[in-house]
């Protein structure tokens, strides 16, 4: 059973296809200027041609949800509607700091992943060891009292590191900075999850996450 991942929501486009949630392409690119709109259909195409498959051969589109780029999460919702539309399937959405977190691994402590926002802002969640979620989705303004009140160790991933290691100081803080944007990759097992549970979307109504009551609440 096929499963196609789109992932716009950062400088990261990147598209996966998956056999029972398991990755067996992926094609991404993440440039300085966003290259989302020439590339997705391409790379569409391009995995389709590689995995020896038509598009009908697709159970699902899973897209990334957000949050994120503004332009980046429309071109990829725009994208994957339309092909639900025209093949007549099911739209699975996936939590981009989700696929995030999903990238590491760990025994112990906490997994923060965060998506660059603007100046000192970030989008963030907090993740336990077994990649659940303990704190939900919110833009915020990093501080040197950012995460305090947490003891365990903490490991941050995504494109806001650089400057969040100016003011996130404290010894259980960890940078992991290899993982820098969410890829379609990781989100194959999380769709194929909400694929069995029948956890879709509405094609005619879904939105993406923008996140904008917090970035422009007074």
């Amino acid at each position: 059973m096929y499963i196609l991942n789109i992932e716009t929501a950062t400088k990261n486009c990147s598209v996966a296809l998956a056999k029972d949630g398991t990755t067996i392409f992926c094609k991404e690119i993440a440039e300085q200027g966003y290259s989302h709109a020439e590339k997705l259909h391409v790379f569409i195409e391009e995995i389709i041609k590689e995995a020896g498959i038509s598009m009908t051969d697709l159970a699902a589109i899973a897209v990334s949800q957000g949050p994120g780029s503004y332009t980046g999460l429309r071109i990829g919702v725009s994208t994957a509607k339309g092909l639900c539309y025209a093949l007549g399937i099911p739209l699975v959405a996936v939590d981009t700091l989700a696929s995030l977190a999903n990238q590491i691994d760990l025994e112990n402590g906490l997994i923060v992943p965060m998506i660059d926002a603007r100046r000192m802002e970030v989008y963030s969640a907090i993740f336990n060891s077994k990649k659940e979620m303990i704190r939900e989705v919110q833009a915020e303004v990093l501080t040197e009292d950012s995460f305090s009140s947490f003891s365990e160790t903490i490991y941050f991933v995504g494109d806001s590191n650089e400057k969040a290691k100016t003011v996130l100081t404290k010894s259980n803080f960890v940078f992991l900075d290899q993982f820098i944007f969410p890829s379609a990759k990781q989100m194959s097992a999380l769709s194929f999850q909400k694929f069995q549970q029948n956890n879709f979307e509405d094609v005619a109504y879904f939105e993406p996450y923008y996140l904008k009551d917090f970035m422009f609440a007074k």
